[in-house]
């Protein structure tokens, strides 16, 4: 039997149908969730781990809900902030019968997929209250506990964000609450609900669809996403940084690579290039790093992580501007550029190559179970602005992998010499490069050379104090406060607080008195005395033995010895005047130091008493040491300076 032919095509009904005001997901998962810890706003600012998962489905199109979820989280540490006991009514015992937190999660994957399923849903995406749940408590908890999250955590919807696109004149959307929301939409919630997370997801729901009911194309249109990994990039100097995207993070491990960084803010999303970890005076880490985020809002959740653990340290967060993360990630260099060019590259730094490396001979050391990116293309060597090579070098590999092989190679030898391999970043790049490329800053220099308008004049008359033994937090108001009385007969810019070769206070500090007479006095009134629970030396000593120290020598018990050379010509402690060319440091600057500081430029015959020298305008020396004036001060304070010690002297 022949079958009848098709009915020929009519309008298509789909066609004519309607378009849905809401072309959102197919399903939302509201999420609510609590840590052993603060809760609200603070939520996850306190590293606690979590502790309570309360969820439902919601179905945009047919308005249908499904089953209202509750899963308690065993923690790790099982103590509770009496703030969570109050709120939740959970004790230590029943968290210590929950399941941990990869088993929740299977579980939680398992009921919502069960749930869309039965709604005749499709694909799902989260929807929560605020960003804090996810961004700063799963993500950073998940990346301690090394487990990997499901796809479905790096994305969400969030609530607030959505109701003030439709209600923007109430208040901002990091003020709105569960509460306030259904308040302002006039929905009757249950007030006998006291289960903890479930009076929470009720509420969500109902706003959620009270929301629905309201036409507009861009509610549930584009949900927040989580970065699942950090990106590298070059940055340049010219490029304009807001200062409320950018922290300072001080503590880290100085093996730290900027991947360990983006781990410790994980859940956040740091801009491309974002991480620049610091560089010392010596080109080494210092443990610090700016981390630069993608707008202020991440920034500000990145504040909230101060003191929180990477591994056994705690990291300190703070605010740092703009310019500070151009000032150390930003580059001018073309070749650096077209180096950092190259994108999704992992970079390592090679430290200590022969002078006569060259391409070839790196290739040769790493071997072809590591290939370079581009091959000599994929190397750059750091050179000073001669061109004389310094022995660092940079080298791009494609993944994970060849970088992990050629770090394996680390303290190999190339010829007579071992090469140290680092991890590195675009930022450290640019900042060797930099460092380099700069001129003639001393090796040791880690800050601007300023003119200090002060003058130690020579001299053997003890007029001055030497305070040992302070506490490493003391500042100058404290010493101020610990002299009491006696701080009154302090010289103008007469306190000198001198700092270790890491830039950071050393114990010790010098105070220039009116007269001999007054400091003795202030050294019999306060010897010994206790500041912040540490008693202070404090010994008179005279103006050229206190030059002496902050110029590089030493003073102890057994004497005074001058400071370091490396000029085998020279024969301490008896130095003479010498004549040298162009201004590096200004005028005013070079008359504050005796005779004593100089460098000579051949050996004379001269007496062995120091000779004061003033340069005239084209003189140049080169100190190495670093000079740092406050330019705000408290008024009726005694102007005063911060001087390094150096390590060494270098003539150059």
């Amino acid at each position: 039997m022949t079958p009848p032919p098709p009915p020929p095509p009519g309008p298509d009904p789909a066609a004519d149908s309607p378009v849905d005001p809401c072309p959102g997901p197919e399903s939302l998962v509201v999420l609510f969730g609590a840590t052993a810890g603060a809760l609200g706003r603070d939520l996850g600012s306190d590293e606690t781990d979590l502790i309570l998962l309360v969820w439902q489905v919601v179905e945009p199109r047919s308005r249908q809900v499904g089953t209202l979820h509750k899963s308690l989280v065993r923690a790790e540490a099982a103590a509770l902030s009496p703030q969570c006991r109050e709120a939740s009514g959970l004790s230590a015992d029943s968290l210590a019968c929950a399941e941990p937190l990869d088993k929740v999660l299977q579980q939680f994957s398992q009921l919502v997929n069960g749930d869309v399923a039965l709604l005749g849903g499709g694909p799902y995406v989260l929807c929560t209250d605020g960003q804090q749940l996810l961004r700063q408590v799963l993500h950073p908890e998940a990346s301690r506990k090394n487990l990997v999250l499901p796809d479905t955590f790096f994305s969400f919807y969030n609530l607030r964000r959505e109701f003030h696109m439709q209600h923007p004149s109430i208040c901002p959307a990091r003020d709105l609450t569960v509460a306030t929301m259904a308040q302002d939409l006039g929905l009757e919630t249950d007030a006998t609900e006291d289960d903890f997370g479930v009076w929470e997801v009720k509420t969500m729901v109902a706003v959620i669809l009270h929301l629905l009911k309201e036409p507009n194309s861009q509610l549930f249109s584009k949900p927040e996403v989580i970065k699942r990994k950090y990106e590298t990039g070059p940055c340049s100097k010219a490029d304009v940084v807001d200062s409320e995207t950018v922290v300072r993070a001080r503590g880290l491990p100085w093996q730290s690579s900027d991947q360990d960084v983006a781990r410790f803010f994980k859940g956040l999303n740091v801009a491309r290039g974002g991480v620049a970890l610091c560089l010392n005076a010596q080109g080494r880490r210092n443990g610090e790093a700016l981390i630069r985020f993608v707008d202020s809002e991440q920034r500000d959740l990145a504040l909230q992580r101060h003191k929180h653990h990477m591994g056994v340290r705690y990291i300190e967060v703070y605010k740092a501007t703009g310019e500070e993360f151009v000032k150390i990630a930003g580059g001018t260099s073309l070749e650096v550029a077209r180096f950092l060019s190259r994108e999704d590259q992992v970079i390592l730094r090679l430290r200590g190559l022969p002078f006569s490396a060259g391409p070839t001979d790196v290739l040769g050391f790493l071997g072809p179970e590591c290939p370079v990116t581009g091959g000599a293309e994929g190397l750059l060597f750091v050179r000073h602005p001669d061109g004389r090579p310094t022995g660092d070098a940079f080298a791009l590999f494609a993944c994970e992998e060849l970088a992990q092989a050629a770090l394996r190679r680390h303290k190999g030898m190339l010829g007579k010499r071992y090469i140290e391999l680092f991890r590195s970043t675009a930022a450290e790049v640019q900042q060797v490069l930099n460092r380099y490329a700069s001129g003639p800053l001393l090796p040791t220099l880690t800050a601007p050379l300023l003119p200090i308008p002060f003058a130690l004049a020579a001299g053997t008359g003890r007029d001055c104090v030497r305070l040992r033994g302070l506490p490493y937090t003391a500042t100058i108001e404290d010493i101020l406060s610990f002299l009491g009385e006696a701080a009154a007969d302090i010289r103008p810019h007469g306190v000198h607080m001198v700092l270790n070769q890491q830039g950071r206070p050393s114990g010790d500090a010098f105070i220039q008195m009116t007269s001999a007479e007054r400091a003795l006095a202030a050294a019999q009134r306060c010897h010994k005395k206790v500041m912040k629970e540490r008693y202070v030396e404090v010994v008179p000593c005279s103006t050229e033995e206190m030059s002496r120290v902050l110029m590089g020598g030493t003073l102890g018990r057994s004497g005074m010895s001058p400071p370091p050379c490396k000029l085998p010509c020279l024969s301490p402690p008896t130095y003479t005047t010498f004549q040298a060319t162009p201004t590096l440091i200004p005028t005013e600057t070079a008359t504050l130091y005796p005779s004593s500081t100089l460098l000579p430029a051949a050996r004379v015959s001269a007496a062995p008493t120091p000779v004061a020298y003033y340069p005239g305008p084209a003189t140049q020396l080169y100190l190495n040491y670093t000079a740092y004036y406050p330019s705000l001060m408290p008024v009726g304070d005694p102007p005063r300076t911060v001087l390094q010690a150096p390590k060494e002297w270098v003539c150059l």
